[in-house]
């Protein structure tokens, strides 16, 4: 099941199409079957969203996945174990479809959530990519994903502010590098 069928974003055929899941995507429907299809839409957008910042580098590490999980159970009230699985099928999508479905899956999101959601998921961003240090590459598809939230800049540079010390671009070489 690709993040726009899992977003209802594509048509009933398409999604019966789509039946060779795995037993771990069926147990994430069923656990999100259960919540509001709207709010079930924001959380599997949020996910792919911080999963898509985690693969900027195209890895996400350990520290990451940690992070978006307790993102997700804290902000998205979830069990820890749903968040997991959320966390989970969102990176395995965004692995898959991330190429194609990131513009698509943002662009919904900005259509479902209010400014302060987007600035909480801005902030969120930058926690997942904070877990060493955030990468020029990082750092430019925050960049990215804050246009494509009608964002502006000055709401970029406020919450990157507060990552300043983790920022890659203003960290000083080490010893004998230039």
């Amino acid at each position: 099941m690709s993040i726009i069928e899992f977003l209802g974003l594509a048509s009933k055929e398409k999604r019966a199409e789509a039946s060779a899941e795995t037993e771990t995507v069926r147990r994430i429907v069923a656990a999100l079957d259960q919540m509001d299809p709207e709010r079930a839409r924001y959380l599997a957008g949020f996910a792919f969203i911080l999963c898509r910042v985690a693969r900027a580098d195209l890895k996400i590490t350990t520290s990451e996945t940690e992070t978006m999980e307790r993102i997700l159970a804290e902000r998205g009230a979830l069990p820890l174990e749903q968040a997991i699985l959320v966390v989970q099928m969102a990176k395995t999508q965004n692995i898959l479809f991330g190429g194609t479905e990131n513009f698509l899956v943002t662009r919904e999101f900005n259509r479902i959530a209010t400014r302060e959601q987007k600035l909480a998921l801005l902030d969120c961003l930058f926690a997942v990519s904070a877990d060493d240090w955030i990468s020029t590459i990082e750092e430019n598809e925050i960049s990215r994903i804050c246009g494509e939230l009608d964002l502006t800049h000055d709401d970029f540079i406020s919450v990157r502010s507060a990552y300043r010390e983790q920022l890659a671009v203003l960290r000083k070489p080490p010893e004998g590098r230039r």
